[in-house]
C-alpha cells in the first residue's frame, strides 16, 4: 500500500477535443440496387475510398465557444423515497427546453426535461431503484460501470415497454467512483441519448479514505457532463433527419444540459466529475491560461496516485476527475475550460476569498488499480477485433445477435482480453471499447505501459485504428454483459457481443 500527499500549487482544466471521429453529413442514398452491392462488395474486401457519408477523419465541426450567459445548471441530487418500497425512482419522459431565445426543443429527460438527476450511492450501500418508462417507445436503464449482476444491468435484453415499470436492486460493491446511468435499447440508444436521455451516479465512500478532496456537492464538487449537439431549421434534435451512421456529431456545446454556460467559482481548491457524454465526438480539455491541473481519478475510481497534466481526452462515455487549485492563478484574466482549438466551453466566473485558511493536504491509501506482475505475465485468452464503419462495423466479424453468446468467462476470474482495432483502407477509426460489469485494468498498449492517467480501473478504453490493447477483465457477478464500441451508433448497428459470466 502506497500513501500519496499531495500539496498542490497551479492546477489547470480540461476541455473536449476529437480525433479520428466522424462529421456530421449525411450518407447519400445509394441510385440502384447494383450500386448498393457494388457498395457492399467494396466494404467485404476492406477497400472503403470514395464511399459516400463515411465521416472524414480530419474534418470534425469545431464547437461554438461560450458567451457565458447563463449559470451552470448543477443537476439536483435524487432524493429517497419515503414509506415505499423502493428507496428511488427515475423516470424516462418527454420534455422539453428553451435553448435557444424564441423556441422550445422537444427533448428526452429523467424525471424532467433533459438529463437526469445525481444518483449517489454509498460504497457497500443497497438499493432499490422503481424505472418507470413514460415514453411513447421501449427503453431500458443502463448503470454504467456499476458492477451488479447481468439481471440489473439494464442491457437491451430489459426492455422497458411505454407505461411499464420495474424495480431493480443495485448494490454498490465497489471502489468509490463516477458512474452514469443511460437508455441501452438495441438500434435506439443513439437517438435517447441524443434526445436527452443520461444522468451521474456516484459511489461515494463510506468512510473518508481520501482526506482533504472537495466533496460538498455543486459548491466544491461539481458534476460536467459535456455533450455536443445538432440542431435543425427548426431548431429541434431531429435525430432521423441529422444523424450519421459512424456518429453523430453537432457544433453545439452543452455541459450539464445547459447553452452558453458559466460556472461561479466561490473556493479556491474545485473537484470537477467530467463525463464525456456525446454520441461520438472525442473531447480534450484543457485550461485558457494554460495552466495544469491534476488528475485524480479515471472511470472505475481513485487512481495509483494524482496526474498533473494539462490536457485530458476522453473518448465517449469516458469519465475522469481533476483538481484545479484557482488560489495559484491570476484571477484578473479570464479563465476557462476550453477544447484542443481554444474554445471556451465552461468560462469560470471567480468570486473566491483568498484570505481563507491553508488548504488540508489531500492523501489517500489505495493500491486496488496497481497490476501485480502475475497479472502482466497472464497469457491472452480472448481475442476481439473492431473493424468497420457505418452500418458495416463488426465485432470479431460478426453483428450483434441478441440469441448468441460470443463469449463466456467464470465469475472472480481474471482474463486477458486482446482489443485489437482492424483499419480500413482509408486507415479506420477511433473506437471507445466499453465492457459492462466490470471494471478493468490496462496492461499495455501496443505491447508497451500505459500512461500514469490510465493506470486506474476503466470501464471504457479508446482504442486507436491499427492498435492493440490488452486488458485485465474481472466480473464479480454472474449474468450475460455486454461488451461494444460506445460510438452510439455504431453499438446501434450492431458492433456489440455478448459475454456470459457464469
Amino acid at each position: 500500500m502506497k500513501k500519496l500527499v499531495m500539496s498542490f500549487a497551479a492546477l489547470l482544466l480540461v476541455l473536449v477535443g476529437c480525433t479520428n471521429t466522424p462529421t456530421n453529413q449525411q450518407l447519400d442514398e445509394q441510385g440502384t440496387e447494383r450500386g448498393e452491392m457494388q457498395h457492399e462488395e467494396r466494404m467485404d474486401n476492406g477497400d472503403v475510398e470514395g464511399m459516400e457519408g463515411h465521416m472524414d477523419h480530419n474534418n470534425v465541426p469545431s464547437l461554438q465557444a461560450s458567451e457565458g450567459t447563463k449559470e451552470l445548471v448543477i443537476p439536483p441530487l435524487l432524493e429517497k423515497q419515503k414509506d415505499a418500497e423502493f428507496d428511488y425512482e427515475v423516470v424516462a419522459q418527454e420534455g422539453a427546453m428553451q435553448f435557444f431565445d424564441g423556441s422550445q426543443t422537444k427533448t428526452y429527460g429523467y424525471n424532467g426535461n433533459f438529463l437526469g438527476k445525481t444518483l449517489q450511492l454509498k460504497e457497500g450501500e443497497t438499493v432499490k431503484v422503481k424505472v418507470r418508462n413514460a415514453l411513447n417507445e421501449p427503453t431500458t436503464f443502463h448503470w454504467h460501470g456499476l458492477e451488479v449482476p447481468g439481471t440489473e444491468d439494464g442491457g437491451p435484453s430489459d426492455l422497458i415497454q411505454p407505461g411499464e415499470s420495474k424495480i431493480v436492486t443495485l448494490k454498490a460493491d465497489q471502489s468509490a467512483a463516477t458512474l452514469w446511468y443511460h437508455p441501452h435499447p438495441h438500434k435506439s440508444t443513439a437517438e435517447q441519448v441524443f434526445k436527452g436521455l443520461a444522468g451521474m451516479l456516484y459511489v461515494e465512500e463510506k468512510d473518508r479514505v481520501a482526506t482533504g478532496l472537495p466533496h460538498n456537492y455543486g459548491v466544491d464538487d461539481i458534476p460536467l457532463i459535456f455533450q455536443d449537439r445538432l440542431f435543425d431549421e427548426h431548431q429541434q434534435l431531429d435525430f432521423e433527419k441529422l444523424m450519421n451512421s459512424d456518429g453523430t456529431i453537432g457544433d453545439v456545446s452543452l455541459v450539464n444540459g445547459t447553452y452558453n454556460p458559466r460556472l461561479t467559482v466561490t473556493q479556491p481548491l474545485m473537484r470537477f466529475r467530467i463525463l464525456n457524454g456525446s454520441n461520438a465526438r472525442n473531447y480534450t480539455f484543457r485550461l485558457s491560461n494554460n495552466a495544469a491541473f491534476t488528475q485524480i481519478a479515471s472511470d472505475g475510481g481513485l487512481l495509483y496516485e494524482p496526474v498533473k497534466t494539462e490536457e485530458i481526452t476522453l473518448a465517449p462515455s469516458e469519465r475522469a476527475e481533476i483538481l484545479i487549485d484557482f488560489s495559484a492563478m491570476d484571477t484578473d484574466k479570464p479563465i476557462a475550460i476550453t477544447d484542443e482549438k481554444d474554445n471556451a466551453l465552461l468560462p469560470f466566473n471567480l468570486d473566491i476569498d483568498k484570505g481563507k485558511g491553508e488548504k488540508e493536504s489531500i492523501s489517500w491509501t489505495d493500491d486496488t488499480s496497481v497490476l501485480s506482475e502475475e497479472e502482466k505475465s497472464l497469457p491472452v485468452t480472448k481475442e476481439i477485433e473492431l473493424f468497420g464503419m457505418m452500418d458495416r462495423v463488426t465485432i470479431n466479424g460478426k453483428k450483434f445477435d441478441p440469441n448468441r453468446i460470443d463469449l463466456r468467462q467464470k465469475k472472480g476470474v481474471s482474463e486477458v482480453w486482446e482489443v485489437y482495432n482492424k483499419p480500413d483502407n482509408m486507415g479506420g477509426m477511433i473506437h471507445p471499447f466499453h465492457i459492462h460489469g466490470t471494471q478493468f485494468k490496462i496492461i499495455s498498449r501496443d505491447g508497451r505501459e500505459v500512461n500514469p492517467n490510465e493506470r486506474g480501473l476503466k470501464d471504457s478504453v479508446l482504442i486507436e485504428p491499427g492498435e492493440r490493447v490488452k486488458l485485465l477483465v474481472t466480473f464479480p457477478e454472474e449474468g450475460k454483459y455486454m461488451y461494444h464500441c460506445h460510438i452510439l451508433e455504431h453499438e446501434d448497428n450492431g458492433m456489440m457481443g455478448q459475454v456470459e459470466v457464469y
